[in-house]
């Protein structure tokens, strides 16, 4: 008899997966998110911000803390997520899209998105062109004269190669057919936006976020956004094409929270339930707000369409390119 029950026991177990693997008590200690940029950055800023309510019940009931792994744009963090990192739902890490697509299209990567699994999407932060606030330039008309005038004199700083801001630079070279000077800075968004205020740099492309926040402290001027519409956040800001420049949303870059490829399916299934409610919570939305970063949340579905989506036309754009 006893036998007999276990015998039964074991089936159900094995027919509801309850228990049978560990997975129903995760996470039963803090998480750990994997951000591939410095400290101060909009992907570690918003990090920070998205995942400040997962200790609460109604979340993951555990903390999640910020790891920054920053270089060579985002090159260093994904690196290690793909190739080191633990697939035990404990590891979790921060994607930007374009870039990591664009980097494992381009090649000398050690991952492709085949490395990762999505959970889900938290913003949409377009790129924008910025000066400082001193500086003679007003307009894109204004920058783009000078670039005529003066064949790779133009230097303007971004994030590293093949993320959304060589993207957007590109395209604005082949738009207004220039020359033009990039120099990828290897502490990110933030170092980058530090060049253009200190003076290093004549302009910058950068995220609407940072810019958004070095503006407002009077930092730097945005002078167009490399989307699609006009944002909330800059009415008074003309998009690229408004200006006069073929240039579409290609380089908006997308964040959100990935796994290594891997990880337990329970785990991302628990992953992908809860983290969107946690982006969609009162209070995060309104930090969010008040930082400038616009919000965009997708699930997990959605997120591994707009992976796919991105990755067709990153293939097509770069090769253009």
């Amino acid at each position: 008899m006893k036998t007999f029950i276990a015998g039964i026991a074991a089936g159900l177990i094995a027919a509801t997966g309850a228990g049978a693997d560990g997975h129903d008590s995760y996470p039963d200690r803090p998480v750990m998110l994997m951000v591939s940029y410095g400290a101060g950055g909009a992907t570690d800023f918003q990090a920070r911000i998205v995942t400040m309510t997962a200790g609460n019940e109604d979340a993951l009931g555990m903390p999640i803390a910020i790891v920054n792994r920053p270089g060579a744009g985002g090159r260093v963090g994904w690196n290690w997520l793909a190739t080191q990192a633990e697939a035990d739902g404990y590891t979790l890490g921060a994607y930007n899209v374009p870039h990591f697509i664009a980097q494992s299209i381009e090649g000398g990567v050690s991952y492709s998105a085949d490395d990762f699994e999505p959970i889900a999407n938290w913003g949409a932060d377009p790129a924008v062109f910025v000066v400082a606030a001193d500086s003679e330039f007003d307009s894109m008309e204004d920058v783009i004269a000078f670039a005529e005038a003066n064949p790779g004199g133009l230097t303007f700083s971004g994030a590293g190669l093949f993320v959304g801001h060589h993207i957007a630079a590109l395209q604005l070279e082949k738009a207004a057919g220039v020359e033009l000077a990039y120099i990828p800075n290897n502490s990110g968004g933030a170092g980058a936006m530090r060049a253009v205020i200190a003076g290093e740099v004549m302009g910058g492309v950068n995220n609407l976020s940072d810019a958004f926040r070095a503006q407002e402290a009077g930092t730097v001027k945005i002078l167009g956004v490399f989307d699609t519409e006009r944002s909330d956040f800059l009415p008074d800001v003309p998009t690229m094409q408004e200006q006069g420049y073929e240039i579409d949303d290609a380089s908006v870059n997308y964040r959100g929270v990935m796994v290594p490829a891997g990880t337990p399916q329970p785990i991302i299934d628990r992953l992908a339930e809860i983290v969107p409610a946690m982006f969609e919570n009162a209070r995060v939305q309104s930090r969010m707000e008040a930082g400038g970063s616009p919000m965009e949340i997708m699930t997990r579905d959605e997120v591994q369409q707009m992976w796919s989506d991105r990755q067709e036309t990153l293939e097509a754009l770069l090769a253009d390119l």
